[in-house]
């Protein structure tokens, strides 16, 4: 009686290790799996970045060429880059999950990966909470539920904290600068924009439909931001030539670390910590007082 009551033990363990598991992904759709996750291939930084903080880094199985952090996540394969993937790549890992970014692939080559049979999870944190929910669908699809959410949990505990302590700060506009030739900068429709409302911060282009509008130098000057952030200080320079800006004229231009605040991972409110720091010096260089 005792084996036969072993075997039965080991027949249900089977079966609830093949059990299937359903998620949300980042735009909406429930994506089901017939069992959970075993070889996943990441196709943006952050989506590696959350499959390691939720514990299933193990799984991966490639990536791409821009994917370094954690540091384990450089040793993995990878299966394409800013130009694009290669299908041919990603099938020869014979992934039972690939975890895509909305805004940073090709639709038809995700398309194409479903026609081939292979589940696509779609990655589309806009909000800095989704960064959050989107680690709890992904540990229910790994099965990695418990430690999936303590990270989420803890990414909103920060969340709220930083929430606490920057509400009653002076606003200040501000313009975020991607490129210069073209100009390019984020609307509130991008999580970076989320970012910067979060530190206080009031996006002069806020209301732009596209997450990454072109904007044009008259628009710049004419909104009147306080303060300029970008990347690279050589972007920056530009505007040396209008001085009548407000930041110009006050030298509240300021780099920020591009990684932290470009990748919407765990570690983006590590890079919003950084960015309510520097709005908090602009504050201290025009006069405001802080709450």
């Amino acid at each position: 009686m005792r084996l036969r009551g072993f075997a039965l033990w080991l027949l249900l363990c089977a079966g609830l290790a093949q059990a299937a598991v359903s998620a949300p992904d980042g735009s909406g759709k429930v994506l089901t799996l017939p069992s959970p996750a075993r070889r996943i291939v990441s196709l943006s930084p952050h989506a590696t970045e959350m499959l390691y903080a939720i514990g299933a880094g193990s799984r991966l199985v490639a990536t791409v060429d821009y994917s370094n952090y954690p540091p384990a996540a450089r040793q993995l394969p990878r299966v394409g880059g800013y130009s694009g993937v290669s299908l041919e790549a990603v099938m020869r890992q014979q992934p039972d999950l690939v975890v895509a970014w909305q805004d940073g692939g090709n639709p038809r080559e995700l398309q194409r990966l479903r026609q081939l049979g292979v589940p696509v999870f779609i990655s589309h944190p806009l909000q800095l909470e989704d960064v959050a929910s989107e680690m709890r669908s992904l540990g229910q699809l790994t099965a990695t539920q418990a430690q999936a959410d303590a990270a989420a949990s803890h990414y909103r505990q920060r969340l709220q904290q930083l929430r606490q302590r920057y509400a009653r700060r002076p606003p200040l506009t501000v313009f975020y600068q991607i490129s210069s030739a073209p100009i390019f900068t984020v609307s509130q429709r991008s999580f970076m924009g989320s970012v910067m409302q979060l530190c206080g911060g009031r996006n002069v282009f806020a209301g732009l439909a596209q997450a990454a509008p072109q904007v044009s130098i008259e628009a710049v000057v004419a909104a009147q931001p306080q303060v300029m952030l970008a990347g690279r200080a050589d972007i920056l320079r530009m505007w040396d030539r209008w001085p009548a800006v407000p930041a110009v004229a006050k030298a509240t231009r300021y780099v920020v670390d591009e990684d932290l605040l470009t990748i919407p991972g765990p570690r983006l409110l590590d890079g919003a910590v950084a960015m309510c720091a520097t709005l908090d010096t602009a504050r201290r260089s025009l006069g405001l007082t802080l709450d």
